[in-house]
C-alpha cells in the first residue's frame, strides 16, 4: 500500500531483457538508503519488488504483464520515475490509499500552465470512465490527485508547482502515456453493486 506522495524522482541506469524477464536499474540514492531486498516500491505507480540494490541504485525484475499494462515499457536510459516506498504501519496518510496496482496507461492531451499552476487533461478509456469522478482521488505516474473536470474522454487535474517541480511531471510532454490508477473505494462500491444487482429476489 502506498499514499501517492512521490519521495524521490529516480533516473532509469539500464533497462534490459533477461533470462527472467526485463531487468529495470534505477539511481535514486535516497530510496535505496533505506530498503531491503523484498521490500516493495512503486515506480511511476507500479508496485515493484526490489530485487538488489546498492548504496545509490535498486534494481527490479518487470514481468511481461506489467509492461504491457504500464508506461515502463516506454522507459529508456536516464528516463525519470517517480518512486515511493511502501507506507509503514505507523507512517501518515497524506494522500489517498494507493495499491500499486496500475490499471491502464493514457496519453497526456494538453498541459499548460495557467496563472501559477499547470492544468493537466489526460485521456480517459471508456472501460474506466466510471472509476472516476470529479473532487475524486486518481493516482497519476504514482502522484495522488484530485480529478477537476471530467468529459466524455478525459478528464484534468490541476497540478501545483511544487507537484511538478518534484516529480517526473517536470519533464511531461503532450501525447507521452501516464500511468492511471483508479479510485480503491470506487472499484469496491461497483463490486458490491454488481452483487447487489445479480442477487436473486
Amino acid at each position: 500500500m502506498f499514499t501517492g506522495l512521490i519521495e524521490e524522482v529516480g533516473s532509469v541506469l539500464d533497462i534490459q531483457s533477461t533470462e527472467r524477464g526485463t531487468r529495470l536499474q534505477v539511481v535514486a540514492p535516497l530510496v535505496a538508503a533505506g530498503i531491503q531486498i523484498g521490500d516493495s516500491v512503486a515506480v511511476n505507480g507500479c508496485c515493484l519488488t526490489v530485487t538488489a540494490h546498492d548504496e545509490r541504485q535498486v534494481v527490479f525484475d518487470l514481468l511481461g504483464e506489467t509492461l504491457d499494462r504500464t508506461n515502463l515499457k516506454m522507459l529508456r536510459s536516464e528516463s525519470l520515475v517517480n518512486l515511493e516506498r511502501a507506507l509503514a504501519a505507523d507512517g501518515r496518510l497524506g494522500g489517498h490509499f494507493v495499491q500499486g496496482h496500475v490499471d491502464c496507461a493514457a496519453r497526456i492531451l494538453s498541459l499548460k500552465k495557467e496563472v501559477a499552476d499547470y492544468r493537466l487533461e489526460v485521456e480517459l478509456p471508456a472501460a474506466f470512465a466510471h472509476y472516476v469522478a470529479s473532487k475524486g482521488s486518481i493516482a497519476l505516474n504514482g502522484i495522488s490527485l484530485t480529478v477537476a473536470e471530467v468529459f466524455a474522454e478525459s478528464f484534468a487535474v490541476w497540478i501545483i508547482p511544487h507537484t511538478k517541480s518534484q516529480t517526473n511531471l517536470n519533464t511531461a510532454r503532450v501525447h507521452e502515456l501516464v500511468n492511471l490508477e483508479f479510485d480503491l473505494i470506487a472499484k469496491h462500491v461497483e463490486r458490491m453493486l454488481d452483487r447487489h444487482v445479480l442477487r436473486p429476489g
